[in-house]
């Protein structure tokens, strides 16, 4: 039996036992972590270089790729140095810092995801106001509102589970500091209270889910008005790597935290825990990059101009 006060460390899942298969594990990682990085860094640059890419769809694609870059930089070098190291230790304040940076990447990343079905909305039902309606202000304003949302949700969950008792030991089964899975070492009366707090935030993130369906229910009307093939096809290509995108996030954060008791495993715990966290920053460039014929265009010119520089 233990308490918070007497915890300095948690222990994090292992990806296996033997040395070699966890040799195996952070080379598949650590490629997985270079893809991230080059893909959302090309973006990154991209985004910022090209003049052409001066829109706000490609201010929020910007957006969304530095989120994706925090996200995966606050979970996969710890388990990849575990890995290395052959330990699966996290300090207190680790995991602490762990769950806060988590917690704001995504939580973020949600909101900027709703603003961007918005942009999307107005570029097509309304283009006539697009200027008007999302102007340069009005975009740092947005962005800023969702930085400043993730972060205050962060606060708040952080703060509020931190607070809680440990009493269930000290080992966490998962590859990093996971909500649910530090929840499982509460014992405390207070527990009801943070369950609370999650549900309000799944209640915001479900507000946030039915604003991007009702917003794509207005652009398909609008896309199903356009009398030309080719303008559909154009209007259209722009929304399908948003739409992929928001699938894929929302289709993953429910298989894992709403998923039935009686699917939970470990293995099974771990692999959606990749799936959700690790794979979509290495993704979503080739998402957002492989319908969007600008963006190639720009990242193209910028390699071409790196390998002539070098």
């Amino acid at each position: 039996m233990s308490n918070s006060s007497s915890i300095t460390k948690f222990l994090l899942l292992a990806f296996a036992d033997m040395w070699e298969l966890q040799l195996l594990h952070f080379g598949l990682f650590l490629g997985i972590y270079l893809a991230a990085l080059l893909g959302n860094g090309l973006i990154l640059t991209a985004v910022a270089c090209d003049h052409h890419l001066n829109t706000p769809m490609y201010f929020f694609l910007l957006n969304l790729a530095l989120l994706d870059l925090g996200c995966i930089s606050t979970t996969l070098p710890k388990a990849m140095a575990n890995s290395l190291w052959d330990t699966r230790a996290i300090s207190y304040s680790g995991c602490a810092a762990q769950v806060f940076f988590f917690l704001f990447f995504i939580s973020s990343e949600i909101s900027v995801l709703t603003i961007m079905s918005y942009d999307r909305y107005v570029a097509i039902c309304k283009p006539l106001h697009y200027r008007s309606l999302l102007g340069s202000r009005a975009c740092a304003q947005m962005a800023a509102a969702a930085w400043d949302s993730g972060f205050l949700n962060a606060v708040l969950h952080t703060a509020s589970i931190f607070s809680l008792p440990l009493c269930q030991g000290y080992t966490l089964d998962q590859f990093f500091c996971e909500i649910p899975k530090i929840l499982k070492l509460s014992c405390s009366e207070s527990f009801l209270r943070v369950v609370g707090l999650i549900i309000v935030s799944v209640c915001l993130s479900f507000g946030c889910f039915v604003f991007i369906l009702s917003s794509y229910v207005q652009i398909f009307r609008a896309l199903l008005r356009i009398p030309s093939e080719h303008g559909r096809h154009k209007a259209f290509s722009t929304c399908l790597p948003h739409l992929a995108f928001v699938s894929l996030f929302i289709s993953r954060g429910v298989f894992a935290y709403l998923k039935p008791p009686s699917l939970s495993s470990p293995s099974l715990d771990l692999m959606i825990a990749v799936l959700y966290s690790v794979l979509p920053p290495a993704a979503n460039p080739l998402i957002y990059s492989m319908r969007n014929q600008e963006l190639k265009d720009a990242v193209r010119k910028l390699i071409g101009y790196m390998l002539l520089h070098h």
